[in-house]
């Protein structure tokens, strides 16, 4: 199993949020939907061994997690607005324990700290940082996790909560790329030793 977490610092956490207007109104979400899109879709079909970890901690309710298993997603589509809707959809159940928002989506309140808990127990743990050891070099279990954040960077309170259980510092190039493009560099990476 491979998995993304992604941290969305301003994104909407209410719901009420307009479909037509997903990079000004929402807090980004745009950044973060492009990143499912980029962790799922194949060119006819889905990864079905890859989940995704929304951590959103914008206002009005953070935090809210949303957790998207490719094993069991229904009704995913490769545009932003029908993947927003879905979120959008997840976001107004939210209530407190993890709950099904419709098929292969799930959200609840865990932080950032109880989600990389949780899969530090599990996984492999490996954060995606400029300053991280060259990916060319490393090797990765079957089962790992990679952390990554929007358009901004972890907060020192993120990163110390990371940092806490030991993952493998990892670059994957000389420059600064996009969040959703780390996640196909990563997903290359991945299929070619496999």
């Amino acid at each position: 199993m491979r998995r993304f977490v992604i941290v969305g610092h301003k994104v909407d956490t209410s719901g009420d949020f307009k479909l037509d207007d997903l990079a000004g109104s929402t807090g980004r979400l745009d950044i973060l939907l492009r990143c499912i899109n980029s962790a799922f879709f194949l060119s006819h079909g889905i990864r079905k061994d890859v989940e995704v970890y929304l951590i959103l901690q914008g206002e009005p309710n953070p935090p809210v997690t949303v957790r998207i298993s490719g094993e069991e997603i229904r009704y995913l589509n490769p545009d932003e607005r029908s993947t927003g809707a879905l979120i959008r959809n997840a976001l107004l159940k939210v209530e407190g324990d993890e709950i099904r928002s419709s098929p292969g989506i799930y959200v609840s309140k865990q932080s950032f700290a109880d989600v990389i808990s949780d899969l530090a127990s599990k996984s492999e743990i490996v954060y995606l940082k400029e300053d991280g050891e060259d990916l060319r070099h490393k090797q990765f279990d079957d089962d790992v996790t990679f952390v990554l954040s929007d358009h901004q960077d972890l907060t020192p309170e993120e990163e110390a909560i990371l940092l806490k259980h030991m993952p493998s510092i990892v670059n994957l190039g000389p420059l600064s790329y996009h969040a959703d493009h780390c996640i196909i560099i990563m997903n290359v990476d991945l299929d070619r030793k496999m």
